[in-house]
């Protein structure tokens, strides 16, 4: 049995707020659009969302019990992902990234595709969402199908709220063309970028 209409609106309320509010993959997203254009943001953008998908699916199928049951596993999930944060905004931040571009892991490359669906898993703002999207707002009658459909429509919430951001920074691309606004750029984004770990850190 699918959801009801009105659960399924006020899930998809729920996925664009939490898609396009500020976060590690909106704030990458956005300096990759400004460095690299959004055509070559491509794959970040659909690492970031079918990452997201899979995750999802994964809790759906009980992989957040598994974290429930194992607390030690999501503590270092989530210092992982803290880590990796760090790494990024450095790459970043760093004058060689400034010159070349600074989400690949090269300098000059934006991030994979697999690179980022391989970020959703130690993501904490993506488990938070992921965990909340299954325990709220899948019912547990025709379970499996729900967790699916759920799933699927978080993705395609998701994958044009992303994009946004992108868009966003490919727009700011003429505005970067100078090396020191460029510079400045890069290097308020690795703020951010590490502004996003106050909630992890905060309740750690």
């Amino acid at each position: 049995m699918f959801p009801p209409v009105d659960l399924l609106i006020a899930f998809s309320l729920f996925a664009l707020i939490t898609s396009i509010t500020p976060g590690p993959n909106n704030t990458m997203l956005l300096a990759s659009g400004a460095t690299f254009g959004f055509r070559r943001s491509l794959p970040h953008m659909f690492g970031v969302t079918g990452g997201f998908f899979i995750m999802v699916v994964a809790v759906g199928l009980g992989f957040g019990a598994l974290l429930a049951a194992f607390p030690v596993l999501y503590e270092l999930l989530r210092y992982l992902g803290a880590a990796y944060l760090m790494y990024l905004a450095w790459n970043i931040a760093r004058p060689a990234a400034s010159a070349a571009g600074g989400l690949g892991a090269g300098g000059g490359r934006p991030l994979s595709f697999l690179g980022a669906a391989t970020f959703q898993w130690v993501n904490p703002k993506a488990w938070t969402m992921a965990v909340a999207a299954v325990s709220t707002y899948v019912p547990q009658e025709g379970y499996l199908v729900n967790v699916v459909l759920i799933s699927s429509l978080f993705a395609a919430i998701n994958l044009p709220c992303v994009g946004l951001w992108a868009g966003c920074g490919s727009l700011l691309r003429l505005f970067l063309d100078d090396p020191f606004r460029q510079r400045h750029f890069n290097r308020a984004m690795a703020l951010l970028l590490l502004a996003s770990l106050y909630p992890m850190l905060k309740y750690a």
